[in-house]
């Protein structure tokens, strides 16, 4: 247990220092910065819902791993997903008391280490990670932490993943999970893949200039830094 405890304790420090930082300077949701990406990922996300089909969504149980302040768990909602068959886990306590806030009552919020939560086995649909991974450094604790989400799924369910393939040279906090090692990480490979997501640097250069021009050199596919994939459990 001991790698576990350290390794919770680092990822907290890591968060800390990312506060630290003017984060609402680079990520505020009125910059293009920020909503051409999300944009982006949206429209990936509801591709992802036509082609796995996995409708009716309202029907669906998912549960997020590191929900931070909800922003996710509200655009599931706004898809469709009932907020009774939406579950939430988070890290740290500030994020999750500002999701209580900002979600619905019937929506269940878990605080603490997800590798220890106290879920019924096979209960949920989807597992959903957004840039989790990437933030934690250990790999032991990453392959107990995908052992924990894929227990957590029911047979014809899966895993659905959002983060970034590359190391960011500029932030030794964070360190990207290539295509490879997803694969080594869940016992099945991916069955359905997007590349999306400019690199966060271009980004913010191109959409100073115009909005626009976050969609046209987007086209090039080696410039797109994330990926989302739906790991299946047959």
């Amino acid at each position: 247990m001991e790698p576990e405890t350290s390794e919770i304790d680092l990822v907290r420090e890591r968060y800390a220092r990312r506060d630290k930082t003017a984060r609402s300077s680079l990520y505020g949701p009125f910059l293009a910065s920020t909503y051409m990406p999300d944009q982006e990922r949206s429209r990936a996300m509801i591709a992802w819902v036509n082609e796995s089909s996995i409708g009716p969504v309202e029907q669906r149980r998912v549960l997020e791993i590191g929900c931070g302040t909800g922003a996710n768990l509200l655009q599931f909602l706004s898809f469709g997903f009932s907020p009774e068959n939406l579950v939430g886990n988070e890290l740290l306590e500030d994020r999750i008391a500002v999701a209580r806030k900002r979600l619905p009552a019937s929506l269940a919020l878990h605080g603490g280490d997800a590798v220890g939560l106290q879920l019924p086995h096979e209960s949920f649909d989807v597992v959903f990670q957004s840039t989790v991974f990437t933030s934690i450094l250990d790999p032991a604790f990453k392959r107990r932490l995908a052992e924990k989400m894929w227990s957590l799924v029911r047979p014809g369910g899966g895993v659905l993943w959002y983060d970034f393939m590359f190391n960011n040279p500029r932030n030794s906090d964070v360190r990207g999970i290539p295509f490879a090692e997803i694969d080594k990480l869940f016992p099945v490979r991916a069955a359905w893949m997007r590349r999306i997501t400019l690199a966060p640097p271009i980004t913010r250069t191109v959409t100073r200039i115009h909005p626009s021009l976050y969609t046209v050199v987007n086209l090039v596919p080696w410039l797109r830094t994330h990926c989302l994939c739906w790991i299946q459990k047959s």
